[in-house]
């Protein structure tokens, strides 16, 4: 089993700065979790302590049934693989994948068993007698993939393997690692920046921000259902749009406004927000939730007017920036869209998709 338990861990550098904040996470055998965050968010040193690279300040890290707070990285069955490939430059791929078993001493059948295989997984065996500085990208980062799979670990860990390719190779590594974890069948923590590999690739992704975690899901219901401001506006690409104003109750009514009196809209009677009258909130919606027509005639709107800033024809779709009292916000359209920049519309925000967030907290209203 290899399974991945943090009981109350906590990093802390310099006996002042607390770099990850009490995480308490069970990582499932043979799942595949991404932790994601912006830079200093404590995922990368979460990922270390796992490695052992990182002394653990206070708690228990578990892997399968061992604590291994002060088990050498060795010891611990895991391989890793990092953003800058740390290939030999003077080993071929060959000698790279064979370099680690050959100091556990295996026999020479047995290693050249293990690198064909790791090899024929990676389709890489056309590589096997190059040097580094005679690969791509993709190509080396393929080797140091190999040479984790060569050691048939417990525990694979990637640290940002992926950020140093271009937008096309990213694309295409996503998808091998993807296929990689289907074919090894094993447990796989992930670090990364990116929450479009993040959402890609995780069985389930744990999102931190200043060293703690906000929520732990799946894709879908990250995106679906954020549990607080930072997590909303943070998965989805293009963000989700946010407005902040106060609840109040009107001629028998329930109203939003916004802080700024220019967008303002009825909600129904017995909407959550009949609880927070004359309270601040801040309410969420996506970009593909505003619409520049009425989409279904069974859905409540509310109508914002504004004027097209610019436009983003991306061809699946075309992105419209326009200004609400000098904040910027965006909507997702259908490319077959006709309005164009500088165009005064009537923007249709689906009130059936809005999220809601308490102000002060930050964390969505139930």
């Amino acid at each position: 089993m290899a399974a991945i338990l943090f009981d109350n861990v906590s990093k802390i550098f310099n006996d002042k700065v607390k770099a990850v904040k009490n995480l308490n996470l069970e990582i499932k055998d043979k799942e595949f979790t991404v932790f994601v965050g912006p830079s200093g968010c404590g995922k990368s040193t979460s990922l270390r302590m796992i490695a052992g690279l990182e002394d653990i300040s206070e708690g228990n890290l578990h892997i399968g049934d061992k604590i291994v707070n002060n088990l050498p990285p060795k010891d611990r069955d895991i391989a890793i693989v990092f953003q800058n490939y740390a290939l030999y430059p003077h080993m071929t791929a060959y000698e790279n994948l064979a370099f680690g078993l050959k100091i556990k001493k295996l026999k020479k059948k047995e290693i050249h068993s293990r690198v064909m295989e790791a090899a024929q997984i990676l389709e890489i065996e056309d590589l096997l007698d190059r040097k580094p500085k005679a690969m791509s990208g993709g190509q080396r980062q393929r080797v140091a993939i190999g040479r984790a799979i060569v050691r048939k670990p417990k525990v694979f860990l990637f640290d940002e393997p992926l950020s140093n390719l271009d937008a096309k190779l990213r694309v295409q590594m996503r998808i091998e690692i993807s296929k990689l974890h289907q074919k090894l069948n094993t447990t796989i923590v992930y670090v990364t920046h990116d929450q479009i590999e993040a959402m890609t690739l995780g069985d389930r992704i744990v999102v931190m921000h200043k060293g703690e975690i906000q929520q732990v899901d799946t894709p879908m219901n990250l995106y679906k259902n954020p549990k607080n401001l930072f997590v909303a506006g943070f998965i989805g690409t293009p963000p989700m749009n946010f407005f902040e104003g106060k609840v109040s109750f009107n001629n028998g009514s329930l109203k939003f406004t916004d802080n700024t009196n220019t967008f303002s809209f009825n909600l129904p009677e017995n909407h959550i927000l009949k609880n927070c009258i004359d309270n601040e909130v801040v309410i969420g919606i996506r970009p593909e939730n505003i619409h520049d027509k009425i989409v279904k005639t069974n859905r409540e709107y509310a109508i914002l007017k504004s004027r097209i800033l610019f436009m983003e024809q991306l061809g699946h779709d075309v992105y419209a920036y326009f200004q609400l009292a000098e904040k910027q916000y965006i909507s997702r359209l259908k490319p077959e869209t006709d309005i164009i920049k500088g165009s005064e519309i009537d923007f249709y925000l689906d009130i059936s998709k809005m999220h809601f967030f308490d102000s002060v907290t930050g964390k969505t209203i139930k």
